[in-house]
């Protein structure tokens, strides 16, 4: 009996060993993402595309170019061709997200807003989510596309995030991507989208990039490092240090990082009282009724180690 016993046992466990399923770990949920930036402009934008583009953790679901008064007419054609240039010739990549052109103006005032094939895919590609499932729109240029997504259809505050690199402080100030078009800037604020601003004096403080630095994270990371290196070098001394001949000081800064490192939880934040812009970028107080979540600080260290990772492991996959 015992042995029969101890054998019953063993073709029982064997039985349930087979048909029992061993529980899978769950596939973490990538956020989705919607970028619209003035690539070519600058060079923090590049670096920002090819981070989100190379990011397994974000779903970028399109990327719309916007206007810059430093562009060649129609300036958000022209920064369209510049980002299909990237994602497909640099990048190399033959399946990607939509790539779709913005506005060329900004507002003409704050109630009338622009139509372009971006504005119109924002509205579209943003219809499933909802108040409690956002779509985060990261902007990183001139926000007139994403105003006049909310101009057009009002309903869309309750389905989007707005995460935009903008302003000198929290006291507001002339930055770049505002003054472009104040107007655009002013209608966000005025609305009641979820509004994260990373302003100018966060990213002096903490996404400074010296020569050596970015030489040293991409020259000889392959051909997507060797184009990042060139581009950073090409900008440094026609914009940094053109008459400093010896002194390779002074950094650069790669500004619009700060909106994905928000999205993948490298910053710290709070939450103020949403001002009351000027049409000079200042601020003339606050509505006590709505809030807006400042950036103050981003963990450069992990950003960086992170994007190069994403780097070196595409190109493995993709020499």
């Amino acid at each position: 009996m015992t042995k029969l016993w101890r054998q019953g046992i063993a073709l029982l466990t064997i039985a349930l060993l087979t048909h029992t399923t061993v529980p899978q770990a769950p596939i973490p949920a990538r956020t989705p993402v919607l970028l619209s930036t003035d690539v070519g402009n600058e060079i923090d934008d590049q670096w920002v595309i090819t981070y989100l583009l190379l990011q397994p953790r974000l779903e970028v679901l399109g990327i719309l170019s916007a206007h810059a008064p430093s562009l060649p007419d129609p300036s958000a054609q022209t920064s369209h061709r510049i980002l299909v240039d990237l994602v497909e010739n640099r990048l190399r990549m033959h399946t990607h997200p939509p790539l779709l052109a913005g506005s060329d103006l900004p507002l003409t005032d704050s109630k009338t807003p622009q139509s372009s094939p971006a504005i119109r895919f924002l509205l579209e590609i943003s219809k499933p989510f909802s108040p409690e499932h956002r779509l985060d729109v990261l902007a990183i240029g001139a926000p007139t596309d994403v105003a006049s997504a909310i101009l057009t259809d009002p309903s869309v505050v309750d389905r989007i995030r707005v995460i935009q690199m903008g302003f000198i402080d929290e006291h507001g100030g002339d930055e770049y991507n505002i003054l472009n078009d104040p107007r655009a800037e002013q209608v966000l604020l005025n609305s009641r989208v979820p509004l994260v601003i990373g302003p100018a004096s966060v990213c002096r403080a903490d996404l400074a990039m010296t020569f050596s630095h970015a030489r040293e994270l991409l020259a000889t990371r392959g051909p997507i490092g060797a184009w990042l290196w060139q581009e950073y070098q090409d900008w440094y001394f026609r914009n940094v240090k053109p008459l400093r001949v010896d002194d390779f000081s002074k950094p650069w800064y790669i500004w619009d990082t700060v909106t994905v490192a928000y999205v993948l939880g490298l910053t710290k934040e709070h939450t103020a009282p949403r001002p009351i812009m000027r049409d000079d970028a200042t601020f003339s107080g606050t509505d006590p009724q709505q809030t807006v979540t400042w950036i103050t600080h981003v963990d450069s260290e992990q950003l960086w180690s992170d994007f190069i990772h994403r780097i070196d492991q595409y190109q493995h996959i993709r020499p």
